[in-house]
């Protein structure tokens, strides 16, 4: 079921979310910055960059995360080839008992891109090893439907490049991306403040993950808040159906006869 069948959850395969914000938890200055980050979003699934946490140390991010309220999606952050991703996806499974897996596969340490053909590679054994993937990517249409194809339970084409804040670069390839896929589709990367995302759910995605906008911003606990409110508009405007754009005027009031009648 795709979750624009039901505008109050977000459906990803088995799970079932009630928010449609996802937030990260890199970054942050410390852990009681962003469990109040995590809690003023709204958000109810956050990602964990598995190779980027010692689950050796006394105290981790996992301490502070509300595992009874709050979805753990963990992420292959930091894998640069496919067989890597693939461990790293397996060794998260064992170690928080998920099969729920954002699947990050990136081209090169510059750009920060993803990669495309390791990715969809990635995506087709992960899903038949019985994960639930949620797979970034370009923001390219063909590549999209191919990891629909491969089994992807959600497709997360990028706004633009991870941590750069520039924003959704390039909506008319995110609008067909969504108009095309019968699974959700995710705006991942590159939101800098809240009208971002408003503007990813304006086009009609079905959820939106960001961790750098709120974790680095000066106040991670109000721009956390500001996030959720911009999704919470962005998709009601969705909803409710804009009016098209004229290229001449239209008045405000009906040129004949009386208001009301």
């Amino acid at each position: 079921m795709s979750s624009s069948d039901n505008d109050d959850v977000l459906v990803l395969g088995p799970h079932t979310l009630r928010s449609r914000l996802i937030v990260g938890t890199g970054k942050y200055p410390d852990f009681e910055t962003m469990a109040r980050a995590h809690e003023a979003s709204g958000a109810d699934c956050v990602t964990v960059a598995v190779r980027r946490v010692d689950f050796s140390a006394g105290e981790t991010l996992l301490d502070h995360i509300d595992r009874e309220r709050i979805t753990l999606l963990p992420n292959t952050a930091g894998c640069y080839d496919k067989e890597t991703a693939l461990r790293t996806a397996r060794l998260a499974r064992e170690m928080l008992d998920t099969s729920l897996l954002k699947l990050e596969v990136i081209a090169d340490e510059r750009t920060l891109l993803p990669d495309p053909i390791a990715t969809l590679e990635a995506t087709e054994v992960l899903v038949a090893e019985g994960f639930t993937v949620l797979a970034y990517t370009s923001d390219d249409p063909v590549v999209a439907r191919r990891l629909e194809a491969a089994g992807a339970a959600s497709v997360m084409p990028l706004g633009s490049a991870i941590g750069s804040g520039l924003g959704v670069l390039n909506p008319h390839n995110i609008r067909l991306i969504k108009e095309e896929l019968s699974v959700p589709v995710i705006v991942d990367a590159g939101v800098g403040t809240a009208s971002d995302v408003a503007i990813a759910f304006e086009l009609g995605v079905d959820g939106v993950l960001l961790n750098t906008a709120i974790a680095l911003a000066d106040d991670p606990v109000r721009m956390a808040r500001a996030m959720r409110l911009g999704a919470a508009a962005g998709r009601d405007a969705f909803l409710a159906g804009r009016i098209p754009k004229r290229p001449f005027a239209s008045p405000s009031s009906p040129r004949e006869g009386k208001i009301g009648v």
